[in-house]
């Protein structure tokens, strides 16, 4: 069903890695998946960077890597559109990204809400700062803050650890007129929570996916197919 922009004022986005697997990026559950390659209790967990911090930063060494040299696909550069047609026409976007790549931005979205963290910042340990980060990460590298070494980790959310901003979050779903998530796998919460939180505050609800997801059946509208293809076709029709 297609929703008619004069009818949407506000419209939240929930992006998964969906989004950004025709950009080069793995996906986590597909039967290819990075997790499928890579166990996640071993290197996406506080307790694991305690153990044994050299292969977690090696994990995301790599992956910082890979992302540097992808670029953002046509899904990203429809939601940039979105954004500034929606601002044109008085209503707004609330894009919020399971994912950690900075596609979105490149791409020219100008606000995005990064709920799993930001693979190109990081942390340190020791004195909370966070800082940019594109060069790979070691436990001999020193903080450039505090200037300690071994407290620098990704910026990015383990498993076991509270999503960012996730009160501002919720609050912006519900407020918004639709709700729309695009390469979820509807199994990670809290985010493949939000659809019900949106349904249950009477707000519509639609899902763009290469296939449907765990949760598909509760979203009113469904779309299928690359994120590549899909999102512009429906980013035009709502525009148009």
């Amino acid at each position: 069903m297609l929703t008619p922009i004069r009818e949407v004022i506000k419209i939240f986005i929930l992006t998964g890695a969906g989004i950004s697997a025709e950009s080069g990026l793995g996906t986590f559950r597909d039967k290819d998946g990075l997790w499928s390659r890579f166990d996640p209790m071993k290197l996406a967990t506080p307790e694991a960077f305690a153990h044994n911090p050299d292969e977690v930063h090696a994990f995301y060494n790599m992956r910082r890597q890979n992302l540097l040299s992808a670029e953002p696909n046509a899904a990203h550069r429809a939601l940039a559109r979105l954004e500034s047609g929606l601002a044109e026409r008085g209503g707004s976007l609330f894009l919020c990204t399971q994912n950690i790549d900075d596609l979105h931005e490149r791409a020219g979205s100008q606000r995005v809400f990064h709920m799993h963290g930001e693979l190109l910042k990081a942390r340190c340990t020791a004195c909370g700062e966070t800082m940019p980060w594109q060069e790979d990460l070691s436990v001999e590298a020193p903080c450039p803050s505090c200037r300690r070494s071994g407290g620098l980790r990704p910026h990015v959310v383990w498993f076991g650890e509270m999503p960012l901003e996730i009160d501002g979050i919720y609050d912006a779903l519900l407020e918004a007129d639709l709700f729309v998530a695009i390469g979820t796998s509807g199994s990670v919460y809290p985010a493949a929570g939000f659809v019900s939180e949106a349904r249950g505050h009477g707000i519509r609800t639609c899902e763009i996916n290469l296939e449907p997801s765990d949760n598909a059946r509760q979203f009113d509208d469904r779309r299928y197919g690359p994120a590549s293809e899909a999102v512009p076709a429906w980013v035009e029709q709502v525009l148009s």
